[in-house]
């Protein structure tokens, strides 16, 4: 829904738009629909660049394009066998409570068409502002298509605002005849979600070179298991000998049929330390995966359901092959298989394009955020917990060349409790820039992302990452590490020129941790081991979380010093001079 931080927008006096009025066959087919002629027209079908499935079985179909000086999203929905109708539209994490619906229904003998909202308890209500502007219908032989428009912000409190980062689309399929929009059961119809980035960067698409060549990295006609999620892990190796290229362009190949089952993808290219991999193809949960691929973690391409071919600047490309550069990599495929479909087969994987001509930089990826340690931890029932990792102005002041870098793609990072994530830039004390943000973030969704705009980051500036998370479903305290239960806080952006810094994050300083857990061991009769014998999350799992307890931690990660990790791609830390205060928060910095 419309929120109060949302930019101010001219509100113009709306009425209450008539509500289109189609005649629907009792085999509900559409035979004939009436165009409603509302403001703008309908694009036409080569148009609609971004394309992806709702729901698993591939029924219904959303493409969509973006018009930033409109400021409005035009969607293409095809309906593959259409019933007594559907609902489509936006909420907040994907739920069907306090969503933002477009609402095609059937009584039998007329269909409707309009903007609609559900309240608390999913009861559907019929919008006074019809801001799903229904723009034309047409049949083909594949199906139904729907054409409408909305605007990314409507002025409306019951209109979701389109917002960079994450959107949760839900869909619903009528399969009964209704006589009203208020006799539609939400909880008994067919219905899901869908996660997508709506709004997609404008960028030029680079010129490509001549001489570029292309290199599939593909699962070898995998089965994929009948159940709902899987991790698949396939290891590749590059030729012997092959020298130093860059990748300038990476792609998908989905293998066709599978379009809703492969959820997303990443490859890893492997650490040049060892000088070989064991061959793998298996889940990647199995516990006959060799542990050595736990070291393949450099990642190189990234693609999630929805998303585009991805280009690096023409000044910069992502350099693989040569010395020091390792010849594994590990493909990563996430499958989702809600409906447990069996023996279905899969070759999907990701399309690398490369060229031998160098370009002037090679690009790299530095991690932002909080340091993977238990010190960082999240209280239990938790409705919107922060933390924030720093990247200080001594370690840029460090570890940058003088022209500074350019930011030109990101990819944020949380592991379940994760619910928000924003990096910002500050100079002089002063923010001055939204790096990446997603308000809707969800950790089942993750993609390298094309920034709108480059950033430039110089010596002394400072990149600050904060993460939001959600604990309401958890009973005792979430410790910041690498399983799937502990949290991490990252953006992992990409930038030119690639310089020695890989890793700019930091913690709390363990010295305070240690005096928070005598504070409480006094302040409450419960009791809280604080030997030295005990671990930071066992620390952690015995504190009474009342309400003197999270307020006295979330004071602490606020203002105490942190430990700055500022370090090089071989792990080795910049080194710092004294610790001063912080330029924003006046915090301390240790090193």
């Amino acid at each position: 829904m419309q929120t109060s931080g949302s930019k101010p927008c001219p509100c113009p006096s709306f009425k209450l738009r008539e509500v289109a009025s189609m005649y629907f066959t009792m085999i509900a087919v559409f035979l004939v629909i009436l165009v409603v002629a509302l403001q703008g027209s309908a694009p036409r079908r080569s148009d609609f660049p971004y394309k992806v499935p709702l729901d698993p079985q591939g029924l219904l179909e959303l493409s969509w394009n973006v018009s930033y000086p409109e400021q409005a999203v035009h969607f293409q929905l095809l309906v593959r066998d259409l019933q007594f109708g559907l609902l489509f539209g936006m909420s907040d994490r994907g739920e069907f409570e306090n969503a933002d619906l477009a609402v095609l229904w059937s009584d039998g003998h007329n269909s409707y068409f309009g903007d609609a909202w559900s309240d608390a308890k999913g009861q559907l209500h019929m919008d006074s502002q019809q801001d799903y502007q229904l723009l034309g219908a047409r049949r083909a032989p594949e199906g139904l298509y729907l054409l409408f428009r909305r605007a990314f912000s409507t002025c409306d409190p019951k209109d979701y605002l389109i917002e960079d980062g994450t959107v949760h689309l839900v869909y619903g399929i009528l399969e009964k005849p209704v006589h009203s929009l208020q006799a539609i059961n939400i909880s008994a119809i067919h219905r899901g979600l869908q996660r997508v980035q709506l709004l997609k960067p404008n960028i030029t698409v680079p010129e490509l070179p001549s001489d570029m060549k292309t290199m599939e990295i593909t699962a070898p006609d995998v089965v994929i298991p009948s159940q709902e999620t899987t991790y698949w892990c396939y290891m590749a190796e590059l030729p012997d000998g092959f020298p130093k290229h860059h990748i300038i362009m990476y792609e998908p190949v989905i293998t066709a049929g599978n379009e809703a089952l492969v959820h997303h993808m990443e490859v890893f290219q492997c650490a040049a330390e060892f000088d070989s991999f064991p061959h793998y193809n298996g889940p990647c949960d199995s516990k006959m995966k060799p542990d050595r691929l736990n070291y393949c973690r450099h990642v190189l391409a990234a693609w999630a359901m929805g998303a585009q071919a991805f280009y690096y600047p023409e000044e910069a490309g992502l350099a693989f092959g040569g010395p020091g550069s390792s010849r594994y990599l590990r493909l990563e495929i996430h499958y989702h298989n809600p409906l447990v479909f069996k023996g279905r087969r899969d070759s999907s994987g990701i399309r690398l394009y490369y060229t031998a001509t160098l370009r002037r930089y090679d690009a790299g990826i530095m991690e932002l955020g909080l340091v993977y340690t238990p010190v960082m931890a999240i209280p239990p029932g938790e409705d919107a917990f922060v933390l924030t990792g720093y990247c200080t102005d001594k370690c840029t002041q460090l570890a940058l060349p003088a022209a500074g870098i350019h930011i030109f793609a990101s990819q944020l990072h949380t592991h379940l409790a994760g619910r928000k994530v924003v990096t910002v830039l500050s100079r002089d004390g002063r923010e001055r820039q939204v790096v990446n943000a997603d308000g809707h973030y969800s950790p089942h969704f993750q993609e390298i992302r094309m920034l709108k705009e480059v950033v430039a980051v110089f010596p002394g500036d400072e990149l600050i990452t904060t993460c939001t998370y959600n604990t309401e479903d958890r009973s005792r305290a979430t410790v910041g590490g690498f399983g799937i239960l502990e949290e991490m806080c990252v953006n992992y952006v990409h930038y030119y020129p690639q310089t020695q810094l890989e890793l700019c994050k930091s913690a709390v300083d363990p010295g305070y941790l240690h005096r928070y857990f005598n504070l409480v061991n006094r302040f409450n009769d419960e009791e809280v081991c604080t030997c030295p014998q005990v671990s930071v999350p066992q620390q952690f799992f015995s504190v009474p979380w009342n309400t003197f307890n999270r307020d006295v931690l979330k004071s602490l990660y606020n203002f105490v010093p942190i430990s700055m990790h500022c370090n090089k791609s071989s792990a080795v830390r910049f080194p710092f001079s004294d610790p001063k205060p912080d330029k924003i928060s006046g915090r301390t910095e240790c090193c």
